[in-house]
């Protein structure tokens, strides 16, 4: 299922203009905010789920006049790509650092025909 989780990080909005962002530069989730007018908190939600994935990382840790340490974020991922393709999907992923990591979900080759009907969330 990694394959399908992998993709929809790579395609939300807010998550596809933090990678974008940070692909040249690092940023800190303030910054970010800022630049990407995306809210605080929802911003670091999804800096917490794109370095969970492995698709964003600290690079570093700069102290603030007040004391304080923030993280200086840089995208890991050099080029990215999601496939569907023959009851397949395929998320491809090359890491700046070098590795290139494939995900795949296979779809069972008996759909039910209950999955195929579009059902209206309130009925």
């Amino acid at each position: 299922m990694q394959a399908l989780e992998t993709s929809r990080l790579m395609t939300d909005l807010y998550s596809a203009k933090i990678i974008l962002s940070t692909m040249g530069k690092v940023m800190s989730a303030q910054e970010l905010s800022d630049m990407l007018e995306i809210p605080i908190a929802a911003c670091y939600r999804k800096i917490k789920q794109l370095e969970g994935a492995g698709l964003l990382g600290c690079v570093e840790r700069r102290l603030t006049q007040s004391g304080k340490r923030v993280c200086y974020y840089r995208s890991q991922v050099k080029t990215a790509s999601i496939e569907f393709s023959e009851g397949r999907v395929v998320a491809c992923i090359k890491k700046t650092d070098g590795p290139v990591e494939n995900y795949v979900y296979t779809v069972a080759s008996e759909v039910d025909d209950d999955m195929l009907t579009a059902k209206a969330p309130y009925s």
